[in-house]
């Protein structure tokens, strides 16, 4: 069984992710991750997927069904995997759920919810690693990674307006996606108003009886 994890911007999903597939024993797919893994490669798929981010293009749905079918493929047997950041519309939901049939996966979805005044409220507070990336909120009391130790800076786009524009892109693209899986009895759903450790208890209940 799969796991396809949803979140609007600041849920913490990238967050949960690692936690769910520690819990579930389960590879992370990170779209922009292996966009950029695979751009490292020499193969005829890194090198296609090079040469659109180097043109400054979005990666063409196709494309990113091909770099989900190389995951796959490429997944130790019995491994199972968790799908972070995709499918992000009903465009590419067609094609992930076709693909996963052509594969025989069975998957369950999993959305950490949260209000989009929350969203707003913890995207323009939060503070990433200039090293590592990772995302610290806004009651973390530091100014250095507690993992690589590098300064933390907000982001450039965590403005009100550009975070605005990005929450409506999700509601008007990835809720319609999110509406779906439920009505066919696929989604499950947590609240992601918590403290981070709840969030991961209520995820890790919720998923319990699939994996």
């Amino acid at each position: 069984m799969d796991l396809i994890l949803f979140g609007m911007q600041g849920s913490g999903k990238g967050t949960q992710s690692k936690y769910l597939a520690t819990f579930a024993h389960l590879q992370v797919f990170e779209t922009g991750a292996q966009l950029r893994r695979l751009a490292q490669e020499e193969s005829e798929l890194g090198q296609k997927v090079k040469s659109i981010i180097e043109s400054g293009n979005l990666v063409p749905t196709e494309v990113v069904m091909e770099i989900i079918s190389n995951f796959i493929h490429h997944l130790p047997e019995g491994k199972n995997a968790l799908f972070d950041g995709i499918p992000r519309s009903k465009d590419q939901q067609e094609q992930f759920d076709a693909l996963l049939k052509k594969e025989n996966r069975e998957f369950k979805c999993l959305n950490i919810k949260i209000s989009e005044e929350e969203a707003l409220k913890r995207l323009t507070t939060r503070r990433l690693c200039k090293k590592c990336k990772a995302v610290y909120p806004a009651f973390y009391a530091k100014e250095t990674c507690e993992t690589c130790g590098g300064e933390l800076e907000t982001r450039r786009d965590d403005t009100p307006d550009a975070i605005r524009v990005r929450i409506d892109t999700f509601l008007e693209k990835t809720q319609p996606v999110i509406d779906d899986y439920d009505s066919r009895g696929l989604m499950l759903t947590v609240n992601g108003e918590q403290s981070i450790e709840d969030v991961t208890k209520d995820s890790v209940e919720a998923i319990k009886p699939y994996f």
